[in-house]
């Protein structure tokens, strides 16, 4: 396996701790991240305002914080994203991807929210996707204060994230809630079975793993992960409908565990009548375009869908048609 993964990546992956994930320990675990983090410096661009906001959560959640990206010269009303982080539901912040959102903005001309949503294994499933929801209808509801066009918001994020995406785009369909023009689920983590080819394939440290998969899955589920009690909103390769989602935008490495189910997904996405666009990185392991950001498929990654928010927020042609 190691000699598949692309060059330009490999120096970076084995400097890369393994992580270690207990359900046990996760307030310790995340602290430790985020010392780490803390760590290293964050380029904050000029061009773009960065402010965090407390917003009205889900009832069992009364405060939901919310990280907002803008352009400081703003002129007219801009498309919006609502950005989900990633960290296999059990790990991260709406911190964790500046530099990313701020490229957002500068790239696609947008405003960007990202949602600070509560984590496993202390907020299980239906916590997460709630204060999602809730989010981006505070995001639509509030469209105008913000210079937002309302009719011109997407939702992306990457891995946990991807999966908070595929599955929020799945409850505001058949909630009738909050329009979506676009979304973006990265290499997501839809499948809590965890038995495809390549979950089974990925075991060493290519940062997640089947292993890995397993705990965060347990954690997300409360152990009810690969039972028939598992809803399409909490694992939505389990979805049996993807009729009327909006167009989709999604990409992996193929030395990810979450290739073929993202395959699975872009494939059925296809065959509902959903526009779909879709690109598989060979040599490329899970997030490699955030861990090294320097590589050449790093690069062509991240222009290509960064490029796709812009079209996805500003094309009227990806609205769906009954």
């Amino acid at each position: 396996m190691k000699n598949r993964i692309d060059p330009e990546l490999r120096e970076t992956l084995e400097l890369f701790p393994p992580l270690a994930l207990d359900a046990n320990n996760m307030r310790t675990i995340r602290k430790m991240m985020e010392e780490s983090n803390s760590l290293v410096e964050v380029p904050v661009d000029e061009a773009v305002t960065i402010s965090n906001q407390i917003i009205p959560g889900p009832d069992d959640n009364p405060s939901l914080r919310v990280r907002i990206y803008q352009p400081k010269d703003k002129t007219g009303t801009l498309p919006g994203l609502l950005w989900i982080h990633g960290g296999g539901y059990v790990l991260g912040t709406a911190d964790d991807n500046d530099v990313l959102c701020q490229r957002f903005v500068t790239d696609a001309n947008c405003v960007v929210v990202s949602v600070d949503y509560r984590l496993a294994p202390e907020h299980p499933y239906p916590a997460p996707l709630e204060d999602c929801y809730t989010a981006l209808a505070w995001f639509s509801n509030t469209a105008e204060e913000l210079g937002v066009d309302a009719t011109r918001i997407g939702i992306a994020g990457a891995s946990a994230g991807g999966g908070l995406t595929a599955a929020l785009s799945l409850l505001a369909r058949d909630r009738k809630g909050p329009e979506i023009c676009f979304q973006m689920p990265l290499y997501p983590m839809i499948d809590d079975r965890n038995n495809t080819h390549s979950s089974l394939e990925i075991t060493g440290n290519l940062i997640w793993n089947h292993d890995l998969n397993e705990k965060g899955w347990s954690m997300y589920l409360d152990g009810q992960n690969g039972t028939d009690n598992v809803s399409p909103y909490a694992a939505p390769a389990r979805a049996t409908d993807l009729s009327g989602l909006p167009f989709t935008y999604t990409c992996v490495g193929q030395l990810d565990p979450f290739r073929d189910e993202t395959i699975d997904y872009v494939t059925r996405l296809a065959q509902s009548g959903v526009d779909v666009e879709f690109h598989l990185y060979p040599g490329a392991h899970h997030g490699f375009e955030l861990i090294t950001t320097n590589a050449s498929i790093s690069q062509r990654a991240l222009a290509e869908y960064v490029g796709a928010v812009k079209r996805g927020l500003n094309q009227a042609v990806y609205v769906q048609k009954g």
